[in-house]
């Protein structure tokens, strides 16, 4: 029987220093697991950014965007604090918050992106087009009235009666 009550306390003291353990592993993952997503978190806000200047650059307007990029920063900026106190959950769940923008914005700036260069083609080929079309009609109009003026000048001499001049010498 003490041997029964010294294997039952046994027991009873590995189950619970195991509580222990695990919780110290819980706790280690998911730091590593905060970690990980601030540091995408970051990577994905970043890479964010620099679509949004592109898009900017090719002449999309990308004030939505920006208002958005900076709530991805707070909710970066709220991530890091937390993980600094320890809350590795909040962490966690503020680096996804940012990242989800981050990855929304992305997205949207590649699309404005894609429209400011379509809309910027589209509007140098129609300035080309105005511009060849006129060129070819000042041409045509400055020959039409070159030869309204020629054929005016030629019936004008046409008409007149030449005068004999005497000479007074």
């Amino acid at each position: 029987m003490p041997s029964l009550k010294f294997s039952l306390a046994l027991l009873m003291f590995l189950v619970l220093a195991s509580q222990i353990f695990v919780f110290e592993t819980f706790a280690e993952v998911s730091e590593n697991v905060a970690a990980s997503g601030l540091t995408d978190a970051e990577s994905v806000v970043v890479s964010a950014y620099q679509v949004v200047l592109k898009a900017e650059q090719a002449g999309a307007n990308v004030s939505g965007l920006l208002v958005r990029l900076n709530e991805a920063e707070g909710f970066l900026t709220r991530a890091r604090m937390a993980y600094e106190l320890g809350d590795f959950e909040k962490a966690a769940s503020f680096a996804n918050s940012s990242r989800n923008i981050g990855v929304e914005v992305e997205n949207a700036a590649v699309e404005l992106k894609d429209s400011a260069l379509s809309e910027g083609a589209q509007r140098m080929w129609f300035m080309m087009t105005g511009s060849i079309v006129g060129v070819v009609g000042v041409f045509l109009g400055s020959f039409w009235v070159w030869t309204v003026f020629k054929r005016r000048y030629y019936r004008r001499v046409l008409m007149l009666k030449p005068e004999v001049g005497s000479d007074e010498s």
